[in-house]
C-alpha cells in the first residue's frame, strides 16, 4: 500500500498546538504513513513532538466559522483578526495524552483528521512502523530477543533428570500459540503430547513454565480440558499431570474461573479436571474477571481519572466503581495463593482459565516475580516477559488494538498486560528495594505494548511472528532497553538482591492508583516524577561518593 494515498494535505502551517503540561503553541503540522510531526516555530528555536500514529485511540473533530474571530497569538503587539473557517481536531492516544490542534482551513482540518483515522488503523502489520524503523546503533543482525525455550532448559540443569525439552511443536503442527519448543515431562512421549493437545482448547497441553530451585516443585500451565457434557477423558492428560507430581502426594490446579463458569463450560465442550480423573490434584477456583469486563473497567478508570470537577466524593466514588483497584487485589492474592502453594507448601501447581493466553500468564508471572530473585533484575524481568507473554501466546495485537479512547466498538480488547504491568508497579512500591528495575520501566512497557517502534508485541502467537518475519524485519524491544545508557536509566538505585519472596499485602488500604501512569499527563504527576529524578540522582552520586571512600 502506498501512504501517499490516505494523505490529501503533507503540511499546514500556522496550527496551534495544545497539550498536557504545556503552554499552546503554532507551528507547523507534517504528517507521514507513520507519524505527526509538529514544529514549533516560536521564539527560543524550534521544537518538534513526533507522535506515532498507531499511538492514536481517537480522533474528535469540530469545524467552525471564525469570521471576527481574535486570535489566542497576538503579531506586535496587536492581535490578529481571522476570518473564514477553521478546524480543531482533539487527538486522544493510548498512552492516555489528548493533545488538541486548531488547524486554519475547513478542507485540510477534515482532510488531516481523515489521514489520522486511516493511518492510525492500519489492519496489514507489515505496514506498521516497526517494519520500517532502522536506528543507527542497533542492526537487524543481532539476536532477537533474550530467551528461548533452549536456552531456558539449559540453563536449569536441575530439570534434566525428569524433564525435557520436547520439538512436538516444530511448525506449529499441534499448537498455533505455543513455541516451537516446550519442556514436559520425560515419561511423556511425543506420540502422547499431540492426543493431550486434542483434549485441550487450542492445543495448549500444560507445559513447564518454572521451576523451583528451592524444593523442586514446579508451575504449569495450559488451556481447560475438553471434557464437555459427557465427560470426555484423555488417558494421556491424566498421564502427564501424574508424572508432573511423581513423588509427591498432590498437586494443585488453580483454575482463574469460579466453579459454576467451570460447569458451565462444559456446555460448549469445555470443561474441568475431575477429581474421579485426577484424584492427586486439587482444585481452587479464584474467579477473575474476562477481557470485556477489564477493558470497561479501565474505560471507566480513565474517565474518572479526567474528571474535572474537583469534588473528591464524586472522584473517589468513580474510582470505585471502575473496580480497577479490585481486579489488582484478585490477581495479586491470587497469584500470592499460587506461590504459596509452591513456596510455602510444596506442591507443584497447574495453572488455566479457559484458552490460558490472559489471566493464566497474568498469575504465573507475578508468581515468579513474587517467589524468584532472577525476575527481578531488569534482564530478568524482560526475559520473563518475553517468555510468559510473547512466547506463550498472549495476542497482543488483538488486546491491544484499542485504550479507553477509543469509539469503536469493543472486541478483543483487553487491558491483561497493563494489569500486570499495575500489579508490578504495586509489589514494586510495597517492596522498593528488592525489584532492580524502576518504575520507569513499566511506563515504558505500558506504551511499547499499545504503539512501539519495535516489532516485540506485533502479532498474536510466535507463528504469526514467524510467518510475517517479524524476527527478522524489526528490532527487538527487550535488547534495545538492555543498551547500557538505557539499563542504567531504567535500573533502581536502591536495589539490594534478596533470595526472599516478596509477599505483597492486598489489604484495600495497601494498594493505590497507579499515579504515574493513569495521571501521568496531569501538573501533579509530573511534579511527582521529577522530585523522583532528583532523588534518584542523589542516590547514585550517594552511591559513586561510597565507592570513592
Amino acid at each position: 500500500m502506498e501512504f501517499s494515498e490516505h494523505i490529501k494535505t503533507a503540511n499546514v502551517e500556522d496550527v496551534v498546538l495544545r497539550q498536557p503540561l504545556h503552554p499552546p503553541s503554532r507551528g507547523t503540522l507534517c504528517i507521514t504513513g507513520h507519524h505527526l510531526l509538529f514544529s514549533d516555530r516560536e521564539e527560543g528555536g524550534p521544537r518538534q513532538v513526533l507522535l506515532l500514529l498507531r499511538n492514536i485511540d481517537a480522533v474528535e473533530k469540530s469545524v467552525e466559522n471564525l469570521s471576527g474571530y481574535s486570535s489566542l497569538f497576538s503579531n506586535a503587539g496587536r492581535s490578529e483578526r481571522i476570518s473564514g473557517s477553521s478546524g480543531t481536531i482533539t487527538i486522544k492516544c493510548k498512552d492516555l495524552r489528548v493533545l488538541q490542534l486548531d488547524i486554519p482551513g475547513m478542507e485540510q482540518c477534515l482532510n488531516i483528521a481523515h489521514s489520522i483515522e486511516t493511518l492510525s488503523c492500519l489492519d496489514c502489520v507489515s505496514e506498521l512502523y516497526p517494519f520500517f524503523y532502522r536506528p543507527s546503533d542497533l542492526s537487524l543482525q543481532d539476536q532477537w530477543g533474550l530467551s528461548f525455550p533452549e536456552k531456558h532448559y539449559s540453563q536449569m540443569k536441575e530439570l534434566h533428570d525428569r524433564w525435557r525439552l520436547s520439538s512436538v511443536n516444530r511448525g506449529y503442527s499441534v499448537c498455533p500459540t505455543y513455541p516451537p519448543a516446550v519442556i514436559v515431562p520425560k515419561e511423556i512421549n511425543d506420540d502422547m503430547l499431540v492426543k493431550v493437545a486434542k483434549f485441550r482448547q487450542g492445543g495448549r497441553f500444560p507445559v513447564l513454565c518454572y521451576y523451583h530451585r528451592k524444593n523442586g516443585m514446579v508451575i504449569m500451565r495450559s488451556s481447560q480440558p475438553l471434557t464437555g457434557a459427557n465427560r470426555k477423558r484423555c488417558r494421556e492428560d491424566e498421564l502427564l499431570l501424574q508424572a508432573v507430581i511423581d513423588g509427591s502426594d498432590k498437586g494443585y490446579i488453580i483454575d482463574t474461573r469460579s466453579s459454576q463458569q467451570a460447569q458451565q463450560a462444559r456446555i460448549t465442550g469445555g470443561g474441568f479436571e475431575s477429581k474421579s480423573c485426577y484424584n492427586c490434584w486439587k482444585r481452587l477456583h479464584r474467579q477473575m474477571e474476562r477481557a470485556k469486563a477489564l477493558q470497561e473497567s479501565l474505560i471507566k478508570l480513565v474517565e474518572a481519572c479526567g474528571e474535572e470537577s474537583h469534588n473528591m466524593d464524586r472522584w473517589l466514588s468513580k474510582l470505585e466503581n471502575s473496580k480497577w483497584l479490585s481486579h489488582v487485589q484478585t490477581a495479586l492474592s491470587t497469584a500470592g495463593l499460587l506461590a504459596e502453594c509452591v513456596e510455602r507448601d510444596g506442591h507443584s501447581v497447574l495453572v488455566h482459565g479457559s484458552e490460558g493466553t490472559d489471566s493464566t500468564l497474568l498469575i504465573s508471572t507475578l508468581a515468579q516475580v513474587i517467589m524468584d530473585p532472577c525476575c527481578r533484575t531488569v534482564e530478568g524481568f524482560l526475559a520473563l516477559l518475553e517468555r510468559e507473554w510473547v512466547q506463550a501466546g498472549h495476542p497482543f495485537q488483538q488486546r491491544c488494538a484499542h485504550s479507553a479512547y477509543s469509539h469503536a466498538r469493543l472486541q478483543q480488547e483487553s487491558p491483561l498486560f497493563l494489569l500486570l504491568l499495575d500489579c508490578v508497579w504495586q509489589l514494586w512500591r510495597q517492596f522498593p528495594l528488592a525489584l532492580g528495575f524502576s518504575e520507569a520501566l513499566l511506563l515504558r512497557l505500558a506504551t511499547e505494548a499499545y504503539a512501539s517502534d519495535y516489532g516485540t508485541f506485533l502479532c498474536n502467537s510466535d507463528q504469526e511472528r514467524c510467518s510475517l518475519g517479524v524476527k527478522e524485519k524489526t528490532h527487538c524491544l527487550f535488547q534495545a532497553l538492555l543498551r547500557p545508557k538505557e539499563r542504567e536509566y531504567y535500573s533502581n538505585p536502591l536495589y539490594e538482591r534478596t533470595e526472599l519472596a516478596i509477599w505483597p499485602s492486598v489489604h484495600p488500604q495497601s494498594l493505590q492508583l497507579w499515579r504515574g501512569f493513569f495521571l501521568r499527563w496531569t501538573p501533579q504527576a509530573r511534579h511527582l516524577e521529577e522530585a523522583q529524578e532528583e532523588i534518584r540522582n542523589m542516590v547514585i552520586e550517594w552511591g559513586k561518593l561510597a565507592l570513592v571512600t
